[in-house]
């Protein structure tokens, strides 16, 4: 009775906010108000090889960022992210972004990028359009820079993929007067340690594939992710409260997405059953010790790791292995149409 009522909760929702998922009103927005310098620097053909060029350390990036902008423009471009991603996402995203503050006073560094700009920069957050922004048309468009990779495709004005999607944090944890003990990735970190440690001897010995955990995430910026073997143990052979702790730390990801998609993505992963789905850990089981963990199943993977900076650095990676860019809907909505 309880999901019948969630369900039709869901549907009078998404009825009602019919179209919230078409977010080419917001990019059409945003790129009008750009001058045609910086609207060239944004847009790019749907099937440029940009769209696949994630990445999430600092490096030259194209596209144009906060530093082009006036404040009209600066919000035109903040509400296309916020259209984009859940509220919790979005407070993540200006968070990291702060942190960047907090790396220049670590590094005690001027490091500049080759445009002359600091390395450690707020605003060195990049927009990029692929393909034109429209309700009957496919299109995409990503957010990216130091520790951030957003990748969305839309076709015919609904939201049909949001990975690629990562998030990072150097500090994990701030340990310096400026921002002292923010955390932007606590749940992530706290809620993995949390299902570890509940498990017996005989459950640990499955989930736990290593004593060492990788130095970063395994699938880094790969455009296609494949050869993952399956590790850890089964949602299946979890204990009753353990399946609940392994649904909250799962809701956390998925809560990233705007309502919409949040539900149609969690649908999907249902639909290729939750047995189906595998926690596998490696490295230490306490904070402040290098750790993994990795979420997989038939179109799923997410990733967590810190090990960087004595386990005080995270990475966290959303993937649709069925789906990622749209690439294969992409194919498939070609071929329908020629």
């Amino acid at each position: 009775m309880q999901n019948s009522l969630r369900y039709l909760l869901v549907f009078f929702l998404c009825t009602l906010q019919l179209g919230a998922q078409d977010l080419s009103e917001k990019a059409n927005a945003f790129l009008d108000l750009l001058s045609d310098e910086l609207s060239s620097k944004a847009q790019f053909t749907l099937g440029d090889e940009e769209r696949f060029n994630m990445n999430y350390i600092p490096i030259d990036r194209k596209g144009p960022t906060f530093h082009d902008f006036d404040e009209v423009q600066k919000n035109a471009a903040l509400e296309l992210l916020r259209a984009s991603i859940s509220q919790v996402a979005y407070d993540k995203v200006m968070e990291i972004r702060e942190l960047e503050k907090v790396l220049r006073i670590i590094e005690n560094n001027d490091a500049k990028m080759s445009d002359g700009r600091p390395r450690r920069d707020p605003l060195n957050y990049h927009f990029c359009i692929f393909g034109k922004p429209s309700p009957n048309e496919a299109w995409g468009w990503r957010f990216e820079g130091h520790h951030i990779s957003l990748n969305f495709t839309s076709m015919d004005g609904n939201l049909t993929s949001a990975t690629p999607f990562f998030f990072g944090t150097n500090p994990g944890i701030v340990k310096i007067e400026e921002q002292r003990g923010k955390q932007v990735l606590r749940a992530e970190a706290e809620l993995g340690l949390e299902l570890i440690n509940s498990m017996a001897p005989d459950q640990l010995k499955i989930a736990k594939f290593s004593e060492s955990a990788p130095e970063d995430i395994i699938t880094t910026n790969q455009r296609k992710v494949g050869g993952i073997e399956k590790k850890g143990i089964t949602y299946a052979d979890l204990k009753e409260d353990q399946k609940k702790l392994f649904m909250r730390l799962l809701d956390v990801y998925i809560g990233n997405y705007i309502f919409e998609f949040s539900e149609t993505f969690r649908e999907k992963i249902k639909n290729a059953g939750l047995e189906n789905l595998n926690f596998a850990w490696a490295g230490g089981v306490q904070e402040g010790t290098g750790t993994y963990y990795r979420i997989h199943g038939p179109m799923l993977l997410i990733e967590f790791d810190n090990t960087q900076n004595d386990a005080n650095h995270v990475h966290v990676v959303i993937r649709d292995l069925t789906n990622d860019y749209a690439e294969d809907l992409l194919q498939q909505h070609y071929a329908e149409k020629h």
